[in-house]
């Protein structure tokens, strides 16, 4: 079986182009570069017209932006990789839609990583559902996520979401309809995206969803009591966080 990737860069910079090129070249062979384009224009064209599985896509062109290119090209088989410049929001933004990104200057490690995560979810169809999440996300308007589980790709309301709970390496996502879900990242991952929007990590093993908090047993080991029933312990080093969360979320439960 034929394991080639073809590739499509469309970037503004020439130079950019070519390093991007080169470190495919030389660290992801099987990535092969079929294309490239610098303007919004110039990319529908090419992508129409080569129909490529990859595209590492610049988010600022000269004429537009990435979504542009997205919105407008008729062949939409294809996953991508977004490069752009450090920016904390993008980057959670990226982390909500499952849209896989690099920063500027491009990491080695970083590049055979994103190459790594594309073949996984490589012909998932869901380029149209993760576009749209991205660009609410990218104007902090939070309100679906893409989670990576076992079996693919799964897509949540966030107010769905009672709680998680980390499973080693894992999470196990608990949702209002009483389904449980393993995702294949840590609640690490899930406590840096989604502690300022009304979720909250209060113990190494749990972050919960303050909008199903019914009660706030307090103690030495205090715990809470979640919509579902469950009962996940505060720990003492996250107490005082905690109550400062729920006291500006909901001041009644206290």
């Amino acid at each position: 079986m034929d394991d080639t990737i073809r590739a499509i860069i469309v970037d503004d910079e020439k130079k950019s182009i070519l390093t991007l090129n080169k470190l495919l070249d030389v660290y992801c062979p099987h990535v092969k570069v079929i294309g490239t384009a610098q303007t919004v224009s110039e990319s529908i064209e090419t992508i129409n017209f080569l129909k490529p599985d990859l595209v590492f896509l610049d988010i600022s062109l000269p004429d537009g932006d990435g979504f542009d290119v997205l919105e407008n090209v008729d062949h939409r088989s294809f996953e991508v990789i977004f490069t752009t410049a450090s920016d904390k929001f993008a980057i959670k933004a990226f982390e909500f839609s499952a849209i896989h990104y690099l920063l500027k200057p491009i990491n080695l490690k970083e590049l055979q990583h994103a190459v790594d995560r594309f073949e996984q979810v490589r012909g998932d169809n869901m380029l149209n559902e993760k576009v749209n999440i991205l660009k609410d996300s990218l104007n902090k308007n939070y309100k679906k996520i893409i989670l990576p589980s076992v079996e693919g790709l799964i897509l949540k309301d966030l107010d769905d979401i009672i709680r998680c709970e980390a499973d080693s390496n894992y999470t196990i996502f608990f949702f209002t309809n009483k389904e449980k879900l393993l995702i294949s990242k840590s609640l690490n991952n899930f406590e840096k995206i989604l502690t300022d929007i009304h979720f909250c990590r209060i113990h190494n093993k749990h972050l919960i969803n303050l909008k199903y908090v019914e009660r706030y047993i307090k103690g030495k080991a205090g715990y809470v009591v979640m919509q579902d029933g469950s009962h996940p312990y505060v720990s003492e080093s996250r107490k005082a966080d905690f109550i400062d969360s729920l006291k500006n979320y909901g001041p009644s439960l206290l």
